[in-house]
Formats: structure tokens, C-alpha cells, sequence
């Protein structure tokens, strides 16, 4: 009895798969949803923890281990490099061994990434916390293409966007603890053994709270609900599975312009977000010395801001499904902000800092979930999860790119030559948005199969 049914009257859906069986055909929707979004969300902020704790307290990290402030950016840089290779393997995977297998590999790595940065409590054992980086970077590979893959295979179409939403924001909400908690956990002492003690006391809760969400996913996630939450979803599961080549999929992506268009910008934004988050710390702690507490709230802030804009934009899309317009008018505003921040960094008054980064945040964050759902639906009926894992590929390609130009601009000039730098990408990302047709697939699915 754990089933609600879909609004608009489902049944008839065995005539419009071609007469497959009627098992397929009744469109329900699972209350364990709920509790499989709420456990990937879960695991996804564990992971995005750990990708920038060390950035967000760069300077206390070079201290300790004695490298220099580009090995520090390398630990946050290793996630994106990792995760160019490994992606078509993963949604290979994705494909063969379903959402279950996927969920328990990212949860597993992600526990056993955080377990071996316990073994580099000593100056000398930076390598050991490299080890535990590239592990916990492995987790990742299996996070991020997920959100619209979970959106489509457990939420019907009304709420798809909002799950898929709900999904990304995980991932902001623990890249903000990672922006809030290193810097109120581990002060800037002089003493390396105390600093080793504190630094130990943010491994052992990393490591606890992975392990406990790897428990849980053993218990809870799993790979499918009894019966398909949506039209488009009921086409898909009736598919004969000898139809579906993987190569096929990724060659006819490829093949699409739009969807091509789609990825470069998406890789420019976000690789802007991959870039600031980064540098961030370094960023304020040159105009501002001594506020390394202040330079990880406004990372907090720009995350937080950045999440209510992510969740607006899902609830948005859900309502009017203007994928293309909305889009377009988020991008556009992540570049006013880029903007007004770069111009304002300076000014002295840390107040202006922290109110244009939460309104760079609010449209630039917010743009994640958008490009997830729109890449879906320009690419229907082909797998959430290749579609997703090619635009995150993007995004670490220009956000390890952009994140070593800014540091490099910002070494030999100054912080707002490296933002400018960012400013001009986001301009380009803005004027190719105006050229991607919106052509919504998955849209025209679910009319279709209404109007049979």
C-alpha cells in the first residue's frame, strides 16, 4: 500500500508502448522516494565535505604539511581531474548494474576516503591525505550524474525538476559546512600538535557520518519503485533492453547540437563556481588578513544563497517548464554578479563582500539543477546518467583550467585580474545560451502519451 497515484489519470499507457504488458502501464508513485533522495542528498554533502575542507582553510593546511598553497588547490583540483576519466566507465556502470550498485560504491568510497585522511595526522604524511583525496574523488564520480537520474526513476513529471533540485542540493549544503566548520573546528595556532588535534577531530566526524550513511544505503536504497512514476519513465522500463547500445547513446549525444551547446556552457559556469570556491579563501585573506572564520562564511554564504536559488528554480521549472528562457535569465544574472563582486572585493567593508557573493551565489549555484534538467530533456530518451555525468566532465575540464589561471593570475597580479578573467567566461557562456533551440523531448513524451 505504499504507492499515491499520479495526478491526470494514468492507466491507459499499454497502448502508447506498443502494448506491452499492463504491469508497465500503471503510473504510481513510491513513498520511499522521499527517503531515497533524502539518503543520495546525504551522502552527496559527506562527499562534497571533503573536496573543500582543505581549500577552505588553505593557509593552515600549508602550514601544516609544509607544501605550498597551488599542492593545497590540488586536493580540491584532484576531485575534478579524477572524475574526467572515470566518467564513461561509472555511467557504463550505471547502465549495466543499476542506481543500487551505484549508490553503495559512492557511499563505500566516500567512508573508506575518509577513514585513510586519519592515517595523515603528521606534517610528513601529506601523501597519505592525497590518498584519501583521490579516494574520496573516486566517491564523486559516482555522485554527480545522479540527481536526474534518481529525479527520473523515482518522481513523476510534476515534480521531477524539485527532486532533481532537492538532489543537487546536498551537494551545495556540504560544500557550505566544508566552507563553515574547518575554520571554526581547526583555528590558525602556531602548535603543530594541537593543530594535528584539531584537524584529527574533523576527520573522525567525516568518518563516523560516511560510515553511518553507508550502513544506511545498504538498508535503505533501492533500485527502482514497484511501478513507473511517470509516462516517460513507463516508455523507458518498456524498452526491450537489446534496443539500448551505450555507445550508441553517447554518439547520438554527441551528435546534438544543442545538447553540445548545452555542455560547453554548463561547463563554463560551473567551472567559475569549481574556480571561486577554490580560491576563495586565498581571495579574501589577501584583502583581508586574519579573517580566515569570515572568508568561509561567505564561502557558507554564496552556498547557502546559491541553494535557495537552486530550489526556486526547480519549483519554477516544475510549474511553467520555461527551460530555455529560465536558463538564459539565470546565466545572465550570474554574470552581473560575477561583476559587481569582482568590483567590490576590495572596497575594504566586509558586509559588501558577503552581500555580492550571496547574490553571485543565488543565480550561479541556482543554475546547477537547471542545466541537469534541461540537458534532459533536449536529450530524451537517453540516459539521465550519461547526459549528466557529460556535463559534469565539462565542469571539471574548465574548472581545474580556470581554477589554475585564476591562481596563476592572482600569484603574479592581483585578485581582480583573476576574476575578471572569470567575468569574461561567463559572458561567453551567456552569449552561447542565446543560441541553444529548446527542443523538450521528454516534454513532448509525456503530452503524447497523455493525449493516447
Amino acid at each position: 500500500g505504499m504507492v499515491l497515484q499520479e495526478p491526470a489519470g494514468a492507466p491507459s499507457l499499454s497502448t502508447a508502448a506498443g502494448g506491452v504488458g499492463d504491469a508497465a502501464a500503471v503510473v504510481q508513485l513510491s513513498r520511499l522516494r522521499w527517503a531515497v533522495l533524502l539518503l543520495f542528498s546525504s551522502y552527496s554533502l559527506c562527499n562534497a565535505f571533503q573536496w573543500i575542507q582543505y581549500g577552505s582553510i588553505n593557509n593552515v593546511f600549508v602550514r601544516f604539511y609544509g607544501v605550498s598553497a597551488f599542492a593545497i588547490d590540488w586536493l580540491s583540483m584532484s576531485y575534478m581531474l579524477i572524475y574526467i576519466p572515470l566518467l564513461f566507465p561509472v555511467a557504463w556502470l550505471l547502465d549495466k548494474r543499476g542506481l543500487r550498485f551505484i549508490a553503495l560504491a559512492a557511499s563505500a568510497l566516500n567512508a573508506m576516503g575518509a577513514w585513510v585522511k586519519l592515517g595523515s595526522l603528521k606534517p610528513h604524511l601529506f601523501p597519505v591525505t592525497v590518498l584519501g583525496q583521490v579516494i574520496s574523488g573516486l566517491a564523486q564520480v559516482f555522485i554527480l550524474g545522479m540527481p536526474s537520474r534518481i529525479a527520473s526513476v523515482w518522481f513523476g513529471s510534476h515534480e521531477v525538476s524539485t527532486a532533481c533540485s532537492i538532489a543537487v542540493f546536498g551537494n551545495q549544503l556540504g560544500i557550505a559546512a566544508g566552507f563553515l566548520v574547518p575554520p571554526v573546528l581547526i583555528p590558525n595556532v602556531e602548535d603543530v600538535e594541537k593543530l594535528a588535534y584539531h584537524i584529527s577531530i574533523m576527520f573522525f566526524m567525516t568518518a563516523g557520518v560516511a560510515s553511518a550513511l553507508f550502513i544506511l544505503v545498504i538498508i535503505v536504497f533501492k533500485e527502482k519503485p514497484p511501478n513507473p512514476p511517470s509516462r516517460a519513465q513507463a516508455l523507458i522500463q518498456s524498452r526491450p533492453t537489446a534496443e539500448y547500445s551505450y555507445m550508441q547513446s553517447i554518439l547520438r549525444l554527441l551528435r546534438n547540437a544543442n545538447f553540445l551547446l548545452l555542455m560547453v556552457t554548463y561547463g563554463l559556469n560551473v567551472g567559475c563556481f569549481y574556480a571561486m570556491s577554490t580560491l576563495l579563501n586565498r581571495m579574501v585573506i589577501h584583502h583581508y588578513p586574519g579573517e580566515e572564520v569570515n572568508a568561509g562564511r561567505i564561502g557558507l554564504t554564496i552556498v547557502l544563497s546559491g541553494m535557495v536559488g537552486a530550489l526556486i528554480s526547480g519549483i519554477w521549472l516544475d510549474k511553467t517548464k520555461t527551460y530555455k528562457q529560465t536558463t538564459l535569465a539565470v546565466y545572465i544574472m550570474s554574470l552581473v554578479g560575477m561583476i559587481v563582486y569582482t568590483f567590490t572585493l576590495s572596497l575594504g567593508h566586509l558586509w559588501v563582500v558577503f552581500v555580492t557573493a550571496g547574490f553571485l551565489g543565488f543565480f550561479m549555484t541556482g543554475y546547477l539543477p537547471l542545466g541537469f534538467e534541461f540537458a534532459v530533456e533536449l536529450t530524451y530518451p537517453e540516459s539521465e546518467g550519461t547526459s549528466s555525468g557529460l556535463l559534469n566532465v565539462s565542469a571539471q575540464i574548465f574548472g581545474i583550467a580556470f581554477t589554475i589561471s585564476q591562481g596563476q593570475i592572482m600569484d603574479h597580479f592581483e585578485t581582480k585580474a583573476g576574476n575578471l578573467l572569470l567575468c569574461s567566461v561567463l559572458f561567453l557562456g551567456t552569449v552561447m545560451t542565446a543560441f541553444i533551440k529548446a527542443d523538450l523531448r521528454r516534454q513532448q513524451a509525456n503530452l503524447e502519451n497523455e493525449q493516447t
